[in-house]
């Protein structure tokens, strides 16, 4: 279930920014494939599938590039919303005058993580994936990068819940120990117990 039903659509660039062959600028939220469907010289409507498509993005007759565009209908993408990410050259200009096209379009520019902060409130990822995003793009040495993408496929979540599964079954073992103490009835052997405590430890 969502936590967050966003009501804007945002987008940001998700490359580096500066000069370079190719630039991703992202949108996401619920009116993202509209809006880049009005800017798009194929439309998108009757395409129901996710998929990849090569046209001229324009703002209004002004060609602005020619693009690839990347579409991901919610709840199959990053944010679990609807989201296109515009693969246009990498020119600081066109970046600019995309992203401008964009916010006379009522898009606003998303917040630092924000896109991370989406998939977490929509239940595409638990909140230590979310925070391993952060270490993932931050890593500069081989076990950095190791342990943050063990963390953002759920490892350590998956840790978590194993201990939560023994700490239950722990504590039901205790509780079912005093409810019957005085009777004479053993539900678990001592031995077990302490080993039982240690594992959890």
């Amino acid at each position: 279930m969502n936590v967050l039903v966003a009501q804007d659509t945002i987008c940001a660039l998700s490359t580096a920014p500066g000069l370079g062959a190719i630039a991703i600028i992202r949108v996401s939220g619920p009116e993202a494939l509209e809006v880049v469907d009005s800017m798009f010289s194929k439309t998108l409507a009757n395409k129901t599938k996710n998929g990849l498509y090569y046209g001229d993005l324009k703002d209004g007759d002004k060609l602005l590039d020619e693009v690839v565009l990347s579409v991901f209908r919610g709840p199959h993408s990053y944010t679990g919303e609807n989201t296109a990410e515009i693969s246009c050259h990498g020119s600081p200009f066109i970046q600019q005058e995309i992203i401008k096209a964009l916010l006379d379009r009522d898009v606003r520019m998303a917040q630092p993580g924000e896109f991370t902060m989406r998939a977490f409130a929509n239940g595409k990822m638990d909140l230590s994936q979310a925070e391993a995003v952060a270490d993932l793009i931050a890593s500069e040495s081989s076990a950095a990068h190791d342990l943050a993408l063990k963390q953002l496929r759920g490892g350590f979540s998956n840790e978590i819940k194993e201990l939560r599964e023994k700490l239950i079954h722990f504590a039901s073992l205790i509780e079912l120990e005093l409810d019957f103490g005085e009777e004479d009835v053993e539900f678990a052997d001592r031995q077990d117990l302490k080993d039982l405590v240690d594992e959890i430890k």
